[in-house]
């Protein structure tokens, strides 16, 4: 499929043809789902912890005589069921991180740059640095070229200057073609590919390229 490539002003320069495989494929809302699903699990810090009986503070004597008091049997004060007792089957400390299939990725990014593309929220611009690494200046291109909708722009390689100018837009975040994040992908309201990115992206998708 052919799509227009913009200028920094938001200027139609040419066209660039894009990799139907990549682009225009059909949407697997499964792939998708399962790819947000694993970077959520894969961010979690899992340190939440609750003491047990074998741990909070307290006396070890039997609170009162097993027999003769009319009263339930009591062996602790560290009971659950007691105030101030351990929590029973409570969190511990875990790993929720996990790894998804190599193809499966692949298809939820595949995917979602095609309902982009099908959406028409991807924009392809000229390749651009920003030299003096100023704010104002990236702020003043994705203006012209998504507005103040929230934007995920990626670029074709690790550009610095770029990086340092978005630190502070709180509406925009950046990528790299070959570092997808499904998550951003999926709630952005628009995304802006740079030339060079688009053209790897093509190639490193529709080639069969290592992630």
């Amino acid at each position: 499929m052919d799509r227009k490539v913009l200028s920094v002003k938001g200027a139609e320069l040419r066209t660039i043809s894009l990799d139907d495989a990549v682009f225009g494929r059909e949407v697997s809302d499964g792939a998708i789902y399962h790819a947000v699903r694993n970077e959520l699990a894969n961010a979690r810090v899992g340190t939440a912890k609750t003491k047990t009986r074998s741990e909070v503070a307290g006396s070890h004597r039997k609170p009162w005589r097993q027999k003769g008091t009319g009263r339930a049997r009591a062996g602790t004060y560290q009971s659950p069921v007691r105030v101030g007792g351990g929590r029973a089957f409570g969190p511990r400390p875990r790993d929720y991180s996990y790894t998804l299939p190599r193809k499966m990725k692949r298809a939820a990014m595949m995917s979602l740059l095609s309902m982009k593309t099908r959406d028409d929220d991807l924009i392809v611009v000229e390749d651009f640095t920003i030299e003096s690494g100023k704010t104002r200046e990236l702020v003043e291109i994705l203006s012209a070229l998504a507005g103040d909708q929230k934007t995920v722009l990626i670029l074709g390689d690790d550009d610095a200057m770029v990086k340092r100018a978005g630190r502070n837009i709180a509406r925009m975040k950046y990528l790299t073609y070959s570092r997808l994040r499904a998550h951003d992908l999926l709630y952005s309201d628009k995304l802006v590919v740079t030339e060079s990115a688009a053209k790897n992206l093509c190639a490193f998708y529709g080639n069969g390229g290592e992630e």
